[in-house]
């Protein structure tokens, strides 16, 4: 875990604590409404996407280990909390739309859209969590528009072209890359992050990246960035852009 992302949620919780706001919730916060684990339940999926977790005095163990702090915390629920992450990439060209290559490896550049998170200041591709009942092929195209084309923002004419756009894209079938364990600064003892990370291609760049970028939701800041090693991103995913690269044989 990143110090900044670790001192980020230390400092939440102080905060919460002198708000009086529970920022551990104790096994009686479970009881009130008694989850089912590891199953389907309801709308809601507490499923992990790796193996069964254990329960113990009814409350879920991280599989990963303990973290150093115990509840619920910053998390929407006890358990998994899943969220997806859509990688949209293209390739970077020049004024006549050549590709162009590094200077060292002579290998293609990739660009991919990420966006500068509110609550930490760090960049990370734009993603969210999956509402109950919703499909993951679903939070992926509708995260992606909300926090970088600022779609809840747009006019209907707007929503429009951003709206057919984003399906031409998302209708390929996508390239999974990650699905699993986050390591995520806000995980704890008993709730932690899980997602799945697919990589959308513009290869023509006449989709998605004809498209105005604009910050919306928990975004700060949203642009095109080049994929390279030397990235300072949150969470995993350094480690999801590595996967995209070595998969398109392009700069890393």
């Amino acid at each position: 875990m990143k110090t900044v992302s670790r001192n980020w949620v230390a400092s939440v919780q102080v905060a919460l604590s002198l708000l009086g706001l529970p920022y551990s919730a104790g096994t009686s916060g479970i009881c009130a409404f008694s989850p089912q684990f590891n199953s389907l339940d309801g709308s809601v999926d507490r499923r992990s996407h790796e193996d069964p977790y254990r329960i113990q005095n009814g409350k879920p163990l991280n599989p990963h280990g303990r973290t150093g702090l115990e509840g619920r915390g910053l998390l929407g629920r006890w358990g998994p909390n899943h969220a997806a992450d859509p990688i949209v990439t293209r390739w970077k060209r020049d004024s006549k739309g050549q590709h162009v290559h590094h200077t060292t490896s002579q290998l293609p550049l990739l660009q991919f859209v990420s966006i500068k998170r509110v609550d930490c200041g760090e960049w990370a591709i734009p993603g969210g969590m999956v509402d109950p009942g919703e499909r993951i092929s679903q939070t992926l195209e509708r995260e992606f528009s909300e926090e970088a084309l600022n779609s809840l923002q747009a006019s209907a004419s707007e929503r429009e072209n951003i709206q057919k756009r984003i399906t031409k894209l998302f209708s390929s079938e996508g390239l999974q890359v990650y699905k699993g364990y986050v390591d995520d600064p806000r995980n704890t003892d008993n709730a932690w992050m899980e997602t799945v990370a697919v990589n959308f291609h513009d290869e023509l760049g006449n989709s998605v990246s004809e498209l105005p970028l604009q910050a919306g939701d928990d975004a700060g800041q949203v642009s095109w960035i080049d994929v390279d090693s030397s990235l300072d991103l949150y969470a995993n995913h350094l480690h999801f852009l590595e996967t995209v690269a070595k998969e398109r044989n392009t700069h890393w």
